[in-house]
Formats: C-alpha cells, sequence, structure tokens
C-alpha cells in the first residue's frame, strides 16, 4: 500500500498525450466556436472593397444615371469581367518562351493563368493539334478592380509618348478591348527576368448596351481616351 500511495504522489501529471479524449459533443462546440472567430484576412482598405470599386459606386453610379437618366440603379452599365490574354505562336519551338508567358502574366493579374493550345494542325506554321500556343486568363470582383486601377493609373501612362487609348475600339455591344504592345509596362514585371517582349490583349466585358454607355462608363471610371 506505502508502495502504491509513493507512485500516486509521484505521478506526474497528464500530458497532451495522455489527457481523455473530449466526447462528440465537446468536439463539436469546439469546432463551432472555431468557425466564429474571424480569420486573418488580406489587408483591405476601411470600407474591406477595392479602392475603384468604391469609386463607382460613390461617384460613377450617379454621374451615369444623370447622364443617361436611369430610373433603377441596376440598370445602370458596370463592368462584368477582364480578360487578358496572350499569343505565343513561337512557343511552339520553344517551351521556356510560354513558362516566362504563364509566369508574367499570373504576377499581372495576381491569379494563376491558363494555357491555351491549338484546336487544329496546320502544317504551314509547324502547328499540330494540342500544342501550347498562349496563356490567358478572366479577373472578376476586387481582383478585376485592382487591375483595371493599376492598368488605367499606373500602367498606361508608362507607355512611351502616351497621348490616351482610342475610343474607337468598342465592339458595338459596350465591351472594350485594348492591345498591349510591350508587358513591361507593368511594375510587377521584372527587366532582368524578361527573356522577350510579349504583348497582350486585355478585354473589358461590361453590361452596357450601346458603345455610347460603355465609352462614358470607362470614362468615369478614369480610362484615359484620346481626345
Amino acid at each position: 500500500m506505502a508502495k502504491d500511495t509513493e507512485k500516486k504522489a509521484g505521478a506526474k501529471p497528464a500530458t497532451g498525450e495522455n489527457k481523455p479524449k473530449a466526447s462528440k459533443g465537446q468536439r463539436a462546440e469546439q469546432r463551432q466556436q472555431a468557425a466564429a472567430q474571424p480569420k486573418d484576412a488580406a489587408p483591405k482598405s476601411q470600407s474591406g472593397k477595392a479602392r475603384l470599386r468604391e469609386h463607382y459606386q460613390k461617384s460613377v453610379i450617379p454621374a451615369l444615371r444623370k447622364d443617361f437618366g436611369y430610373k433603377n440603379p441596376m440598370a445602370v452599365p458596370k463592368v462584368e469581367k477582364v480578360s487578358l490574354n496572350i499569343g505565343l505562336g513561337e512557343a511552339t519551338g520553344n517551351s521556356k518562351l510560354m513558362d516566362g508567358a504563364v509566369n508574367e502574366l499570373a504576377a499581372i493579374a495576381g491569379q494563376k493563368p491558363v494555357v491555351t493550345k491549338a484546336k487544329k494542325s496546320i502544317a504551314a506554321f509547324k502547328l499540330r493539334e494540342g500544342m501550347s500556343i498562349g496563356c490567358m486568363v478572366t479577373l472578376r470582383g476586387d481582383r478585376m478592380y485592382e487591375f483595371l486601377d493599376r492598368l488605367m493609373n499606373v500602367a498606361l501612362p508608362r507607355v512611351r509618348d502616351f497621348r490616351g487609348v482610342s475610343p474607337k475600339s468598342f465592339d458595338g455591344r459596350g465591351n472594350y478591348t485594348l492591345g498591349l504592345k510591350d508587358q513591361l509596362i507593368f511594375p510587377e514585371i521584372d527587366y532582368n527576368k524578361v527573356e522577350k517582349v510579349k504583348g497582350m490583349n486585355v478585354s473589358i466585358t461590361t453590361t452596357a448596351k450601346t458603345d455610347a454607355e460603355g465609352l462614358a462608363l470607362l470614362r468615369h471610371m478614369g480610362m484615359p481616351f484620346r481626345q
């Protein structure tokens, strides 16, 4: 008996491994408490929205309602999505060009792009079906607004002898397409790591019904159109 009491008295406190397991009800309660705790989020503005989205809601919507007389706020046109596309026909003979284009487009858009492949085989261009010929990415939500903000206020002004973009590149239904000859205008691209200058197409899809409405929308959002 004395030995048993000594063993009990000298016993170490239970560690995490020796602690009794919680019951199902206790585990469920712990999961609910963990879910209720706020998770760490990426740094945002005070309102938690992209800067250009706030500008659209506070300034662009009232301006468009005044210009076109929209009675319903939901009828005001908005930017639906932005698509970036890089075509690389030379990548058929040099796969490193495709890897560089994918990494650069991911840095510019903040989202991993999709590699586009050839649908048909063309012998004259030494092209086979299924070969990688480009990459593209589609942006929506805050990433779309953040990209447009950087494009209009940072990237385009860095173009040499920039005098504004053409207001004639609409498709007749309020959608705008812009061609860029150099990816180095984006500050995210490291000049020392670029193997070749690559151009890209930027397609801005809006809910506008006419080119005039699309032009007014992008102009109020800050697109530097040529006078």
